[in-house]
């Protein structure tokens, strides 16, 4: 049996939420919107969590989420970096052994156990998959003066969630090899955005696409904090929390 382990962001600043609280701790229907992604793990077939946060917040997240809500499954908490790319690093460091590495955002709430399932399925035949939503909006690419330069076809663009799931020799290999080039990745102009990038840029890994939720999003502005409100009032009509249903 294959160990999978998930590391679990949390260390982002959420400057865009315009808040004095991070966007993960900011509560929702009582609890702190990371409680609900660690639940989904905590009740899913994931052997272990490796939550990443800020040096600061380590002691409140041991006392306030993992203790009071008895999360077993997270193993250890580390402390993240200045970037996001960081922070995965540090998680990436923490684990023992091989299997395969999940990756999520503690700012996404609603990751349900079909979510997970189906990334199951296909990582077990693909090294690396990442869940999205096909793009409902056309999207247009600008040129440096911000005019429209391109339209991609829409069928072919994808949303990207997490979690981003892949091999641990593959995403550790990925990671080092950024951790190595990181000076000159910055000064080509390439900005990492998530971990599919960075296999896709320091490896010939293809990365599989698995579908998602377009209820699966993540928490980065007050508009979203109140679709989220939204969301989970019609998961508690349905007699579920996250991480029990689709």
């Amino acid at each position: 049996m294959e160990k999978h382990t998930a590391i679990v962001l949390g260390a982002g600043q959420g400057k865009r939420m315009k808040s004095s609280v991070e966007k993960q701790f900011i509560h929702l229907d009582g609890k702190p919107i990371l409680y609900y992604s660690l639940k989904a793990l905590e009740e899913s077939f994931i052997d272990e969590v490796i939550l990443v946060t800020s040096c600061w917040r380590r002691e409140y997240c041991k006392k306030e989420i993992i203790e009071k809500y008895r999360f077993s499954k997270v193993k250890s908490i580390v402390e993240g970096g200045e970037e996001r790319y960081h922070s995965v690093y540090q998680g990436i460091q923490a684990i023992e052994g091989g299997g395969y590495v999940w990756i999520h955002d503690g700012a996404r709430p609603f990751l349900t156990s079909e979510i997970l399932k189906r990334i199951k399925e296909n990582i077990e035949k693909f090294p690396a998959c990442i869940v999205a939503v096909p793009a409902k909006d056309t999207v247009k690419i600008t040129d440096e003066k911000g005019f429209a330069k391109e339209t991609p076809n829409r069928n072919r663009v994808w949303l990207i969630q997490t979690p981003q799931v892949f091999s641990y020799e593959l995403i550790k290999s990925a990671y080092e090899k950024l951790m190595e080039k990181e000076r000159e990745t910055k000064e080509s102009g390439v900005v990492i955005t998530d971990d599919a990038m960075v296999v896709e840029t320091f490896t010939d890994q293809k990365v599989k696409i698995v579908d998602g939720s377009y209820k699966n999003i993540k928490i980065t502005t007050p508009e979203d904090l109140k679709i989220a409100n939204i969301f989970l009032k019609d998961v508690k009509i349905k007699g579920s929390y996250a991480g029990r249903n689709s």
